[in-house]
């Protein structure tokens, strides 16, 4: 059974930089579409960033692009977020999430709704 661990959250002043990693266990990595989404207290989860699994094309929050890059390492079995000039309103429980054999066009912007595999989440606190 397919697992996700994501790690590399933590406390930062605002201005400052985080990498978060999800590293999968128990399923094909190269396969899977990967997304970050979050959840700050009190609201609904958002979506952050997409990386597909044809050809790993990205896709990105208004809120975040410009800020954030999604990576993936299909040998390491592990996807990345690299959080730069972060914000308060960043602060957030980040999740990554999977999906097999499913492609999308280049053009939409998936929800939390298509993916079937999640992991527990890392906190981000952001200071100000």
């Amino acid at each position: 059974q397919a697992q996700l661990e994501e790690s590399g959250g933590g406390l930062v002043q605002a201005g400052g930089s985080l990498r978060l990693s999800c590293a999968l266990s128990g399923g094909s990595f190269a396969y899977a579409a990967m997304a970050w989404f979050r959840r700050a207290p009190g609201k609904e989860r958002e979506f952050v960033a997409a990386s597909s699994q044809n050809d790993g094309s990205t896709v990105y929050a208004d809120s975040v692009r410009g800020r954030f890059t999604i990576s993936r390492d299909n040998a390491k079995n592990t996807m990345y977020l690299q959080m730069d000039s972060l914000k308060p309103e960043d602060t957030a429980v980040y999740l990554c999430a999977a999906r097999w054999s499913w492609g999308y066009s280049s053009n939409y912007v998936p929800t939390a709704n298509d993916y079937t595999t999640w992991g527990l989440g890392t906190q981000v606190t952001v200071s100000s």
